[in-house]
Parts: structure tokens; C-alpha cells; sequence
């Protein structure tokens, strides 16, 4: 695809994962257009850098930039991840993964959950995750690349990466500068505006430089330097349905097995994160001020931790929500400039990955048309809108009430649209598609079943099936999914064979 575009100046402010992931793609996409990219960051200003978790979603983002997998991970001291193990959250002491794949094949368009709703009416006790490679391997520790042979059901998954954030934005700056993006060392100090169209004219920074541009991108954080700073987009304030507002996050030794997920444990005001890499373990807890102190916080995720310390605790504040406008004038927010959603289900990185996605599919011209402002406006609030959704999800769907917190989730009035999706489940097991939105029907199913949120009824078209039939293609299901996993390797000793090996080579 070519942009058809005038544009000869972009200004990206802020570096971190947003900023360079941006560089990176607009070096790829506009490369031999002959459009200036200049990137401003400064060493003096620290990035948040925390989050180590993505989804599937990000192997495309890399192999548009050409970019190897074995590379990455390499530069990344990543581990791979098949989905999330969610502890204590529909009620203490439950757990369930979320996959990245589905539960069995769809069978002349019914998904296999109504087959295994039919069975579980009938006594059967398996569990719904004995359908699923990626959570039986998970539990095992085990990994391997999905195969070729759609029949088989080492087939039917997808895989992300747990990696260190911070060394992922240094590779993509070694890519973006390789590729003619100029990295400009530096704190803006002031942004001056046209006096006809009140666009971003350019920025001054602290030595006195003036760097002007056509299109600017603002990466600068919560502080949104730009897009709110200089434009006053307003943001949309979703703390009456996502309270969590501080995080604690500490890095410790890596004990144990290398489990290829992340986890989440819920808490008593909020969860804690584990992420395993191949040099460490990510830890934090993501809570609620108004239910624990922050001293409280950061004793509650020590006393869980299960190695010691590398580093110091460091704190972080966030509101969560979103900016009303994404792009206005001749800004666009990507990153933490453009909203926070607290990552229970990974999606910091993805929506960096979707605000990027939509930039390029509506590239201006300097007419900035607002047309195309609107339309990518329009996107980006559903992205965030249904992410918010899933995760509420989590909140509501329990039946713990031992705190504070989880009695205000029991007692909450939720969004329509997440009402509307949570009663067609209950009434017959209906997930209700998205057309435009990330999770799909089977990480519904995954959190609705895996949280106790079970419904009255399944697919009618169950019935005409043949209860004996079902229950034989289940039990073969269930074995193929068994020896797979027996056959596939140990998760470490994967990494450590392949040219990814990186802190696990030692």
C-alpha cells in the first residue's frame, strides 16, 4: 500500500514503547516518500516501561517491520506466552486460563462450549480447558510453535511474547534510526499554535531549538503534552467502572519453571501481576487507592512474591479512560496520551499497535480532512470502549464479597453494552460478536465459564445431535489435546535450543 500523502514533516514526542513502535512503523510505511521523521526524547524524563505482556497481535506488528522473531526475543529477553492464568477471581481459590485459541471445532456452526454445556448437563465433570492445547500446555509448562496440519489440534492456536518493555523500545529505536528517523535528545519546554487553523505550528525545547512539523505525534504519556496540553482534548474519566488507579511493580529472580503465561491474582483491592522473561520475573500489583493505602499495596505484593527482589519498588498513578478526541487538529495521541486501560488482559501495547494500525490506514494530507479525523475518532473509542468492557468483565463476573472492593463490583451498574453481552450469554450461552473490536467470542467464553458466570441454556441445535456421538467425539478430543501436549517440548528448554535464547543461553 502507498500513501498518497504531502505530509514532509512528522514530529513523534516521546520516546518509550509508544514513540518508537510508532518511528518504526512510519520508517517502514513512508520509506522512500521522502518524509522527515524526527523523534524528541529526553533522558531526563523516565518512561513508565512496565508493561511486558502482549497479545497475538503483536507477531504481525513485527513481521510487517520485517522483523525476526528469534531477533526479538534475543534483544528482548522474551519467553512465549499462550494465554493468562486468572487466580481467586470468581471466587478464592478458582483458576482458569484464558487461551489464545478456542475450545474444540466448531461444528456445522456450533462452537464446542454448547456440546460441552450438553455433556455437563448430563454429569460429565471434565473441564472445559481439557478441549483447549494452549491451557493444557500452559499448565505444563510446555511450548511449541503451532503446526501446519489444520486437523491436528497442535494447529488451532495463536502465541504472544512476554518481554522486557524497555529493551523492546531500544530495539525498535535501532530499527527506526537504521531506516532514517532521527532521534532528537531533548525536553519540550513549549508548543506554539498557527494562528489560522490553531494547529501545532512546533516545539521549543529546553536549549532553545525550535523543531517544526506538518503531523505530530504525541507519545509523551499520561501527560498527553500535546493532544491536552497545548489542545485541551478533554479525557473521558472511566474510574466509576475501573477504580484501579496506582500500581506497584517490582522485577525478581526467575525460581521455578518457565511457564509460557502471565498471571493474575486477584486481591483484596485490586490483582498482581507475575511475568516470567528469560532473565526475570515482572511483578506489580494494580489497585485501588480507595480501598488499600499504597504502603498496604506494596506489603501485600512482597509478602506474595516468590523470589527475591532485583530492584527497588516503583510506584505509578493513572486514571483510567480515555481522551474524547484521539486526533484534533494536526496532533494524533498514541500510547499513554491517549488513554489508560489497567493491563489485566495485556492491551497496553495493543492499543498502541491499533492507534498506529489506524494512523496509517488514515494518513493525512496537511487539508487534514475531518472526515478521516472522525473516522479514526470514531475507531479508536471503540477500541478502547470494548477493551473497558472485558475487563469489567473480570470485576463483575464473581461471587467474592470478603472486601471493600468486591462489594462495590457486586453492587456496580454496568455499561449497556457490556449488560447487553453478559444477559445473551446467561439466557442461552450467545456470545454476541464484535464487527470492529478485539477479543473475540472464545476469551468471553473463557472469562464467563472460567468466573462461574454459567447460563441457563446452549444452542437448541445441540439436541439434534446424538448425546452418545457427542460424548465420543468429545473423549477423542480430549486425548488428541492429552497427547499433543505429552509430545510437545518443555517451555525453557525450547527457548534455550533455538536461536531466541538470550538470558536463558547462560
Amino acid at each position: 500500500m502507498t500513501v498518497a500523502s504531502d505530509i514532509e514533516r512528522v514530529c513523534i514526542v516521546g520516546g518509550g514503547t509508544a514513540g518508537w513502535m510508532t518511528a518504526a512503523a512510519l520508517a517502514n510505511r513512508l520509506h522512500g516518500l521522502g518524509v522527515r521523521v524526527q523523534l524528541i526524547e529526553s533522558d531526563e524524563i523516565g518512561t513508565v516501561g512496565v508493561g511486558e505482556a502482549t497479545l497475538p497481535h503483536i507477531r504481525a506488528f513485527n513481521a510487517t517491520l520485517g522483523i525476526a522473531e528469534s531477533d526479538l526475543m534475543r534483544a528482548t529477553e522474551a519467553t512465549y506466552k499462550l494465554g493468562i492464568e486468572f487466580c481467586d477471581w470468581g471466587r478464592i481459590g478458582d483458576r482458569y486460563i484464558h487461551p489464545f485459541g478456542n475450545y474444540g471445532p466448531t461444528d456445522d456452526g456450533i462452537p464446542f462450549y454448547h456440546q460441552w454445556l450438553r455433556l455437563r448437563e448430563q454429569g460429565d465433570t471434565t473441564r472445559l480447558d481439557e478441549y483447549s492445547f494452549p491451557v493444557i500446555a500452559a499448565e505444563n509448562n510446555r511450548f511449541r510453535h503451532p503446526g501446519s496440519d489444520v486437523r491436528q489440534v497442535e494447529s488451532s492456536f495463536g502465541y504472544a511474547y512476554q518481554f522486557d518493555a524497555s529493551l523492546y523500545a531500544r530495539f525498535l529505536r535501532r530499527y527506526a534510526e537504521a531506516r532514517g528517523v532521527e532521534r532528537v535528545e531533548g525536553k519540550v519546554v513549549d508548543v506554539a499554535l498557527d494562528g489560522e487553523r490553531g494547529h501545532v505550528r512546533d516545539v521549543t525545547l529546553a536549549d532553545g531549538r525550535v523543531l517544526d512539523a506538518d503531523l505530530f505525534v504525541d507519545c509523551s504519556g499520561f501527560r498527553g503534552l500535546l493532544i491536552e496540553g497545548a489542545l485541551r482534548s478533554g479525557y473521558d474519566d472511566w474510574s466509576n467502572w475501573l477504580p484501579c488507579n496506582r500500581a506497584v511493580a517490582v522485577p525478581t529472580d526467575s525460581r521455578g519453571p518457565l511457564g509460557p503465561y502471565t498471571r493474575a491474582t486477584a486481591r483484596t483491592a485490586g490483582w498482581q501481576w507475575r511475568i516470567p522473561l528469560q532473565h526475570r520475573v515482572g511483578n506489580g500489583h494494580v489497585y485501588c487507592s480507595s480501598f488499600i493505602s499504597d504502603d498496604d499495596a506494596q506489603a501485600q505484593l512482597l509478602a506474595n512474591l516468590d523470589a527475591p527482589m532485583q530492584a527497588e519498588p516503583r510506584r505509578l498513578r493513572f486514571t483510567t479512560g480515555r481522551r474524547r478526541d484521539f486526533w484534533k487538529r494536526n496532533v494524533v495521541a498514541i500510547g499513554l496520551a491517549s488513554g489508560f486501560l489497567e493491563p489485566l488482559e495485556s492491551t497496553s501495547i495493543h492499543l498502541i499497535q491499533d492507534g498506529i494500525t489506524e494512523l496509517l490506514a488514515l494518513f493525512p494530507t496537511r487539508a487534514f480532512d475531518p472526515a478521516d479525523i472522525d473516522e479514526y475518532n470514531r475507531r479508536m473509542a471503540l477500541h478502547f470502549e470494548r477493551v473497558r468492557d472485558f475487563l469489567l468483565l473480570h470485576y463483575v463476573a464473581t461471587e467474592r464479597e470478603d472486601s471493600e472492593m468486591w462489594r462495590h463490583f457486586r453492587a456496580l451498574t454496568l455499561p449497556d453494552s457490556l449488560q447487553a453481552k453478559i444477559d445473551a450469554w446467561l439466557t442461552r450461552g450467545y456470545v454476541v460478536p464484535y464487527q470492529f473490536g478485539l477479543f473475540l467470542p472464545p476469551s468471553w467464553v473463557a472469562v464467563m465459564l472460567g468466573q462461574r458466570l454459567m447460563p441457563k441454556g446452549y444452542d437448541p441445535r445441540v439436541l439434534a445431535q446424538d448425546d452418545a456421538t457427542i460424548a465420543a467425539r468429545a473423549a477423542a478430543l480430549r486425548g488428541a489435546v492429552a497427547q499433543a501436549v505429552q509430545a510437545t517440548p518443555d517451555h525453557a528448554d525450547y527457548i534455550r535450543r533455538s536461536p531466541a535464547a538470550a538470558g536463558l543461553a547462560a
